[in-house]
């Protein structure tokens, strides 16, 4: 497998870049990840499809609060003013009805307590701290990386196409309705990475501009497979949970 680190030493063109880019995502998104393979095999248990929900209920909580450290870099309102349907999507127009509020509805759904998810107090102390360095990273990185570390939208119809059919089909306590938050996302993550690529390549001018690229979405595939190492570590066999962390025989 490519580390990625040297890709761009002698100067890419935009063809040749956006190929690495989609190379990154070939050998290193987590759809790769043994805890996926086991979740579309019909493998997990209800307790690790419980904490896949809860703990990625913190990633999910973070998406508008990243975007908007985005924002905050943007001095183009062109680019604000696409940028910010990111927020819409997550928050909802009106703060309650996006995309986090559909996670929590598939959290629930599995049996979780609606305050304890969203408290993120069971939360996996790794996940916590992935999530963390994710925002971090958009806050304190230059906007044109923060930008190109979210070209991992480049393959997020690609994990769900192969995720939703595999739950629907494996686990006979989801349903669609379990699922809804998934019926948006393709066509939102594909407008978003349309948009997100064109910028990194347009912007990507010199090869330490190139690097940027790649080293800034190897670092965002860094954070979604770290999460899936989390789980796999705490919840699969023989399963080390640490302290305060979410338990099945925990009341939620």
């Amino acid at each position: 497998m490519n580390d990625f680190h040297d890709a761009a030493r002698n100067g890419l063109s935009s063809s040749e870049l956006e190929a690495v880019l989609r190379q990154v995502g070939a050998e290193r998104y987590h759809n790769r990840h043994p805890f996926h393979h086991r979740m579309t095999s019909g493998a997990l248990s209800r307790t690790e499809m419980q904490a896949w929900a809860l703990n990625r209920y913190c990633y999910q909580a973070v998406i508008p609060r990243k975007d908007a450290m985005i924002l905050a870099h943007a001095e183009d309102p062109a680019f604000r003013a696409a940028w910010r349907k990111r927020i819409e999507d997550h928050d909802g127009e009106d703060g309650w009805s996006g995309g986090i509020a559909r996670w929590l509805h598939l959290a629930t759904s599995l049996g979780l307590d609606a305050d304890a998810v969203k408290s993120e107090r069971l939360a996996l102390p790794a996940t916590r701290f992935a999530v963390g360095a994710y925002l971090s990273f958009c806050t304190n990185r230059t906007l044109f990386e923060a930008v190109a570390s979210s070209l991992t939208e480049m393959f997020s119809p690609l994990i769900i196409g192969e995720r939703v059919p595999a739950m629907l089909a494996k686990y006979d306590y989801i349903t669609e309705d379990t699922l809804a938050y998934f019926n948006r996302r393709p066509e939102q993550a594909s407008r978003d990475a349309d948009f997100a690529l064109a910028y990194v390549l347009g912007h990507a001018d010199t090869a330490e501009r190139q690097q940027q690229a790649i080293d800034a979405l190897v670092f965002k595939c860094d954070i979604l497979w770290a999460m899936l190492d989390a789980l796999q570590h705490a919840y699969g066999e023989p399963g080390n949970i640490p302290p305060g962390a979410f338990r099945p025989e925990a009341a939620l």
